[in-house]
C-alpha cells in the first residue's frame, strides 16, 4: 500500500492532537473482544473539529479519485464512517449510501440504505480497520446488491496482518490516510510518547490478542 507520508504523518498528528487516538502503554484499555490495549481510537471524534473534519474530506476524497476516479456513489460503513462518508459524497458532488451490519428486523428490512443501482461503481469509505472484518461484511453486501466495488478507502488502521489477509482474500483494495506504523513515528517525533514505551507499542502490534502489559 502506498502511503503520502506527510499526509500520514499529518493524519496522525491531528487525531494524537484532538484525542481521537490515545495511546496509554503503562495503562492499557480493554476493547469489547477483551483484548487488553495500548491504544484507542475513535475517529467520531474528529466531526467535533472542523479544521481536522475538512482536512479527512479533503484527502479522502482525492484519494477517492487518484485511487479510482470518480464513482458514482460513495458508501459508508455504519456507524462510524456515516458522517465522514457523506463528506466525502458532498466533496465530490455523488450520492451517499451507507451500509448497516445487518439488515433491519422491520420495515423493508434493508441493509443498504439510500438508492442504489445495479452495476454503480461504489467506493466504501470506513473510520477504523482492525481485522477487517465488518468492513468487508458492508463489501459484502454491496456486492450481493451488484454493485461494482471499486475499493475501500479509511482513515486508519492498526495494520494487523489478519487484516491483510482478509482484504486480500475478498480481493478488495484498501487505502488508508495513516496507520499504526506512522502513528508511533509522530508520537515519538512529537515526544508524546518515550523510546521504552515505543518498544511496548510496537510488541502489541505483533500478537495484540496475547499482548500483556509489562509490569
Amino acid at each position: 500500500m502506498d502511503f503520502n507520508k506527510d499526509t500520514a504523518k499529518k493524519t496522525a498528528e491531528l487525531l494524537l492532537q484532538i484525542k481521537a487516538i490515545k495511546l496509554s502503554p503503562n495503562e492499557p484499555f480493554t476493547w469489547a473482544s477483551g483484548w487488553k490495549s495500548p491504544i484507542y481510537c475513535d475517529n467520531r471524534v474528529t466531526l467535533s473539529y472542523p479544521p481536522v473534519r475538512n482536512f479527512l474530506k479533503e484527502k479522502i476524497a482525492k484519494l477517492v479519485e487518484e485511487k479510482h476516479g470518480k464513482p458514482d456513489v460513495i458508501a459508508g460503513v455504519a456507524t462510524g464512517a456515516i458522517a465522514i462518508g457523506i463528506l466525502v459524497a458532498q466533496e465530490l458532488g455523488v450520492p451517499f449510501i451507507y451500509v448497516r451490519p445487518e439488515p433491519k428486523k422491520h420495515g423493508r428490512k434493508n441493509q443498504i440504505e439510500g438508492h442504489l443501482e445495479s452495476g454503480q461503481n461504489v467506493v466504501v469509505i470506513e473510520d477504523l480497520i482492525s481485522t477487517g472484518k465488518s468492513s468487508l461484511n458492508a463489501v459484502k453486501a454491496l456486492k450481493e446488491a451488484h454493485a461494482n466495488v471499486k475499493g475501500m478507502i479509511a482513515i486508519f488502521s492498526y495494520g494487523f496482518a489478519v487484516a491483510t489477509e482478509n482484504f486480500e482474500a475478498a480481493n478488495v483494495e484498501l487505502t488508508t490516510l495513516s496507520n499504526y506504523e506512522y502513528l508511533l513515528e509522530q508520537a515519538l517525533d512529537s515526544k508524546y510518547i518515550t523510546s521504552e514505551e515505543l518498544r511496548l507499542l510496537e510488541d502489541w502490534r505483533v500478537g495484540p490478542s496475547e499482548w500483556k502489559q509489562e509490569s
